[in-house]
């Protein structure tokens, strides 16, 4: 099933999609019909500029959201927050297809409404993900920052392009479980929903307030595809260190244009997103208690196993053998 629209400021999702999978909206809930699987999307409004999509089910088909460019520039924010282990596809530019959110990793998206992107939900998984749209003026008033960095300052601003990716982390997960697990029948639940769909932007801009503060590079839908592309040539082989030069050609950018972008957009540099993810690949392994530390400092290309455990400590406050154990 394909669901196309345009992310214009006034654009409510929900009544759109009940029309277009034939389905009736009661008190801002979308049951999802049998037919086409189990399940709902809750939407919460708070103000017409300050809105909350809540989105729950399990579907019989492929789901494919494309949204299209508004055309008007940055008169809306999105915040996308993808809360499951399963890996999604996503594009910029209605190319091939681009795993975006393995396990922990990137699993927040703050979007200008400029860039066009395609979205493929997977059938028979469990789908959870909150989409939060509000206008710059309203995040403006809400994060009231008197020295804005300069990611805040693009973001809020008016007429800037911008990608940014940011990590899940458990208190965010937390939040979107107590969100999803509300009554919606106690008569102040609106008002708790709106502490907690604020508490989720602050932890979102907290972290990118922290940026470095760098003059902002307009994204196109092209780069952003190029760069979620080169995310994936990253991490598919974590056992080889990126080089720099063939990521450059990969991506049909010069080497600077893509260190550049690249950090912009993930908030890191390609080797330590890299060595992030390495770190995170080798949590997960040891998790499963299925390999031993040498096995796994050796799969994910470390030869020294006294430096793939000070490194581990390092990100981790524990040394892998105590991390497999605790």
């Amino acid at each position: 099933m394909i669901f196309s629209f345009t992310a214009s400021a006034d654009f409510d999702f929900m009544t759109y999609f009940a029309r277009h999978i034939q389905a009736t909206v009661q008190n801002d809930l979308l049951v999802i019909p049998d037919y086409l699987g189990q399940g709902s999307i809750r939407k919460l409004a708070f103000g017409t500029d300050f809105k909350i999509t809540i989105h729950r089910y399990i579907l019989k088909e492929d789901l494919v959201i494309h949204r299209n460019t508004s055309g008007q520039g940055n008169d809306l924010i999105t915040v996308f927050f993808y809360n499951n282990e399963q890996a999604l596809e996503i594009a910029y530019n209605e190319n091939t297809q681009i795993l975006f959110s393995q396990r922990d990793e990137s699993a927040i998206q703050v979007t200008s409404n400029d860039l066009s992107s395609t979205i493929r939900f997977p059938a028979h998984q469990q789908i959870h993900y909150v989409v939060v749209a509000i206008t710059p003026p309203r995040l403006n008033e809400l994060l009231a920052v008197s020295e804005p960095n300069s990611v805040l300052q693009t973001i809020t601003g008016s007429g800037n392009s911008f990608l940014f990716f940011e990590r899940m982390t458990t208190e965010t997960k937390l939040l979107l479980k107590n969100m999803a697990a509300v009554d919606m029948e106690d008569h102040l639940s609106n008002f708790y929903l709106q502490i907690k769909a604020q508490e989720l932007l602050y932890q979102v801009f907290h972290t990118l307030s922290l940026r470095e503060n760098t003059a902002h590079q307009t994204v196109s839908s092209i780069d952003a595809e190029r760069l979620l592309h080169i995310r994936t040539e990253i991490i598919n082989d974590l056992s080889v260190p990126p080089v720099i030069r063939n990521l450059a050609q990969v991506a049909a950018m010069s080497e600077t244009k893509l260190k550049q972008l690249f950090k912009q957009t993930f908030g890191t540099t390609i080797y330590n997103y890299y060595q992030q993810a390495r770190m995170e690949e080798a949590a997960f392994l040891l998790k499963q208690g299925k390999h031993s530390v040498g096995e796994v400092g050796y799969e994910l290309g470390f030869s020294n196993l006294s430096h793939f455990s000070r490194l581990f400590e390092k990100h981790y406050g524990l040394n892998p053998k105590r991390y497999s154990y605790s």
